[in-house]
């Protein structure tokens, strides 16, 4: 990719599996928080290889749960048994663009048995962070308000060509749908969650 040079600038080399599980840690410590040994390295296991990513999940973690520290259980929620195949790479793959190979991949990640909750929830923390990049950058907030890793928000602000704030909001409106699908017996949760995936392929466009 053409962005990995710049990339690499902003995100720490880490190749050891100790300075991953370490940098997981520090994630958390500088959240005021705690993470099990155990869910840690299940982190590193699944996301060790994209430092940004890595990062953006313990905010996210710290973010959605009380819990202290973060167990093993609240971290599955949101990861797949395939570290091929997870909640990240579904909503790298929608916000690329490529709506089939996202819906695919998630396909294959909910017959892994992945909770499909898990996967509104990758795709909503991708959203949400678009959404700071664009207050950041239109001067609504500072990145110090923003509350994300400096790393994770200059990628989301390379990202945010062809978007809109209403296409922004109508993904996130509908991710909120498919949320409520996916958490009552009514409905088709499966649809819902496609709907998400190609609105959110087509920057919020409603003509898909």
């Amino acid at each position: 990719m053409t962005k990995a040079g710049a990339e690499k600038k902003d995100v720490p080399d880490l190749k050891r599996a100790d300075a991953k599980l370490n940098f997981v840690i520090q994630c958390f410590e500088r959240e005021h928080r705690r993470i099990d040994p155990a869910a840690a390295q299940q982190l590193v296991a699944v996301l060790g290889d994209k430092t940004g990513e890595l990062a953006a999940m313990c905010s996210q973690l710290c973010f959605d749960f009380d819990e202290d520290p973060i167990g093993l259980e609240l971290v599955n929620q949101y990861l797949t048994g395939n570290a091929e195949v997870t909640g990240f790479e579904v909503a790298d793959a929608a916000l690329a663009g490529n709506d089939a190979k996202a819906i695919i991949d998630m396909r294959a990640a909910v017959a892994q048995g992945t909770d499909p909750i898990a996967l509104v929830g990758s795709l909503a923390m991708k959203l949400r962070t678009l959404a700071k990049a664009s207050a950041v950058r239109s001067g609504e907030i500072s990145q110090a308000e923003a509350k994300t890793n400096p790393w994770v928000l200059r990628n989301a602000t390379r990202q945010l060509s062809g978007w809109t704030s209403e296409g922004l909001s109508r993904c996130i409106q509908t991710l909120a749908w498919a949320d409520e699908q996916n958490k009552t017996n009514g409905g088709d949760p499966m649809y819902a969650l496609e709907r998400s995936i190609e609105l959110i392929s087509h920057k919020g466009r409603m003509n898909v």
